[in-house]
């Protein structure tokens, strides 16, 4: 069964240097019917204006990804972490017993879009940790967040697993779904066909019950692939 969340049903939140859409329910916004899906609690679509930013603030018991996909996104943390994460770049941030962190445009000039992600850890208490990985293109879905941190991916306390897709116009990716398992898909750009439905830029859709997914990119596209217990 799929179930697709449109882009534009998404929530808002509109400020003077930030464009943010919000998947599942986030701050001001509240949806009964979009909570999150299984572990994964949130994904929001950000647009942060030259100079903008996140200001220090906490976190406690949450996978905090951020994957950018045009600019260059400035971090700071608790834990002494002063570094930039650039597109085509993932960053994970476990903040467990507790991290502040902010987050800020790295440029002066130019707007940063990125994608932040919440999953729900297993387990509460974990020690707070931050690691970071460029994702060179490979062909269909490449393992980039895992449980095992297998293949060079970032790990996170959670039987989830993130996949990023880069695809060109007319090129296609296969997920296979073990049974059991549970899908997500993101279209961070561009528009593709999942299992016969046409999706564009900020659409998602919820797969359970299916053994694969399927994607052909009618024009360039990103995805990314949320496997999940």
């Amino acid at each position: 069964m799929l179930t697709i969340r449109r882009g534009e049903e998404r929530g808002r939140t509109l400020l003077e240097w930030l464009d943010s859409r919000h998947t599942f329910s986030f701050g001001e916004y509240s949806d009964p019917a979009h909570m999150g899906f299984r572990s994964l609690r949130v994904i929001n679509e950000d647009r942060v204006g030259p100079g903008g930013g996140f200001a220090p603030h906490p976190h406690r018991d949450m996978e905090i990804l951020t994957y950018v996909l045009a600019g260059a996104v400035a971090h700071r943390d608790s834990l002494g972490h002063h570094v930039v994460t650039r597109a085509g770049e993932i960053q994970r941030m476990t903040a467990g017993t507790g991290i502040t962190h902010s987050e800020y445009n790295h440029s002066d000039e130019k707007p940063v879009h990125f994608l932040q992600v919440w999953i729900r850890p297993d387990r509460d208490g974990i020690a707070p940790g931050y690691e970071q990985r460029a994702l060179g293109r490979r062909k269909g879905f490449a393992l980039a967040v895992s449980r095992d941190g297998r293949e060079g991916s970032l790990k996170i306390h959670q039987d989830a697993e993130v996949h990023v897709a880069e695809l060109e116009p007319g090129e296609d990716a296969e997920f296979p779904l073990a049974p059991d398992r549970h899908a997500w898909v993101q279209v961070a750009r561009g528009d593709v066909m999942v299992n016969g439905h046409p999706l564009v830029a900020g659409d998602g859709v919820a797969a359970s019950g299916e053994d694969r997914i399927a994607a052909k990119a009618g024009s360039a596209a990103t995805l990314l692939l949320f496997d999940l217990a």
